[in-house]
């Protein structure tokens, strides 16, 4: 699928944006000199030698290439649409990536990151969260207003949530509806609707407004679980019903029967759930009508209504992982796409004070640690060797530093250093303003540029 025009060139831009010293793992190869993705590409330099300093976060491109194809194959077999969620990673390039292998838009979370989207030219953003800062509301009014090829769907769950976006899109001078989809949320969860009669509630509302379109339903599962039990899928299967069951309450709404306003997607409304970790259940419980997407449908149910388009919001496949999604996501269950971890942290070892101890020079600054440490993958030792990290576990992390045990007799010295798996990628991208991206001989090739 080709890029749009506007986003090929702001993202193409970016390589030769100036990589400055200051950034992490950059202080030697763009001392005195101008770097850039560009001239990292046509050098090929080695990214665990001598231009880089330690430790450095980088991204396996083969994995990027593997994992965009996998998961975009993957829901065109299942019949489902994807909008990645571009808070994982932040940067235009990796985003540009799933557009053009297929994805339907970008997901966000907040109108900052709308904003990052939009000046790289993203032509269609969900918006997975409740919008009420009064200035962003109509910094969004105007960019509709300005953009007609601009599509965009936010959330709203709540009577007071729709008069409140209604009535900051009338002062930011909206000169067309902006589509929202009614949030469904569980007991304790965060924000949704709690219950069915709310969602219709709220639709009614939201479409009896001047300046709302009701799209659709969505929610997220992702906050039921961190485990891959079968009480938690079967939690995870019982919201998404109740997801479909809102949509086809909305369904004789979307129809005019309560002063709403057709469906912003001409006849074909939208449910969108699906996180990284469970999106096989989601898929298997939005899609179990049988209804091909955009397929009327049958006799029982609206004269005309086609069947939704499921949109499903997984942000952390394109890097996967080698902790959290590793162990509870799809292919943990043989459901879903084989994803390959792509993001590695290379560190040197600092000291071994004691035989089953080791310091390690990467911390909570350098890598995610609120879903698991990371996890030891291989040692290189000082000649370029390399082999397998074997009973080797971090146990703590201090700001630079990593805790790391292993067997009295693991051959482990100061110098050598540590491949590091990563568990949760969100998490681990934000610490960093430029990650290398390495071929299989870890000669860097590009350089992703974040954007927080």
């Amino acid at each position: 699928m080709p890029l749009p025009d506007r986003v090929r060139a702001a993202v193409d831009a970016l390589a030769d944006r100036p990589i400055a010293s200051t950034e992490k793992g950059f202080g030697v190869i763009s001392a005195g000199r101008t770097v850039s993705s560009a001239s990292l590409a046509a050098e090929r330099p080695d990214a665990l030698g001598a231009d880089f300093t330690m430790p450095l976060l980088v991204l396996r491109d083969s994995a990027l290439r593997h994992n965009a194809l996998a998961m975009a194959d993957w829901c065109a077999a299942a019949g489902v649409e994807l909008a990645p969620h571009g808070k994982t990673t932040m940067a235009p390039q990796l985003i540009a990536r799933q557009l053009a292998a297929g994805a339907w838009g970008v997901t966000a979370a907040t109108i900052s990151q709308v904003q990052v989207f939009r000046a790289f030219g993203m032509p269609r953003v969900l918006i997975a969260n409740q919008l009420t800062d009064p200035a962003g509301i109509r910094w969004l009014a105007a960019e509709l207003a300005a953009d007609a090829d601009f599509e965009c769907y936010a959330y709203v769950d709540s009577v007071a949530g729709a008069a409140l976006l209604d009535q900051a899109l009338q002062s930011g001078a909206a000169t067309r509806p902006l589509n929202v989809l009614i949030e469904l949320g569980f007991p304790g969860g965060r924000t949704g609707c709690r219950t069915v009669e709310e969602g219709v509630a709220t639709a009614a509302a939201a479409g009896g407004s001047r300046t709302l379109a009701v799209a659709g339903v969505a929610g997220y599962e992702g906050g039921i679980g961190h485990d891959s039990t079968q009480a938690t899928l079967d939690a995870v299967a019982s919201y998404c019903r109740r997801l479909r069951e809102l949509d086809q309450a909305l369904h004789g709404l979307r129809q005019g029967r309560s002063g709403l306003p057709g469906s912003a997607s001409a006849g074909t409304s939208i449910m969108s759930a699906g996180g990284s970790a469970y999106f096989d259940v989601v898929v298997r419980e939005l899609t179990a009508s049988g209804l091909v997407p955009g397929e009327r449908a049958p006799d029982g149910l609206i004269p005309g209504e086609r069947a939704p388009t499921v949109v499903l919001r997984s942000g952390c496949y394109l890097t996967h992982d080698h902790g959290e999604y590793a162990t509870i996501g799809p292919r943990a269950r043989q459901h879903g796409p084989e994803l390959v971890p792509a993001l590695e942290l290379w560190a040197p070892v600092l000291s071994r004070p004691e035989p089953t101890l080791a310091l390690v020079c990467a911390g909570r600054r350098d890598a995610s640690f609120d879903q698991g440490f990371p996890i030891p993958l291989r040692v290189r030792g000082l000649h370029g060797v390399q082999r397998a990290a074997d009973r080797m576990t971090v146990t703590r992390l201090d700001d630079q530093h990593a805790y790391l045990r292993l067997p009295a007799d693991a051959e482990l010295a100061p110098g050598d250093l540590i491949c590091l798996g990563i568990s949760h990628p969100c998490t681990t991208f934000d610490k960093w303003r430029v990650i290398p991206v390495v071929d299989d001989e870890y000669r860097v090739i590009d350089a992703i540029h974040t954007f927080f």
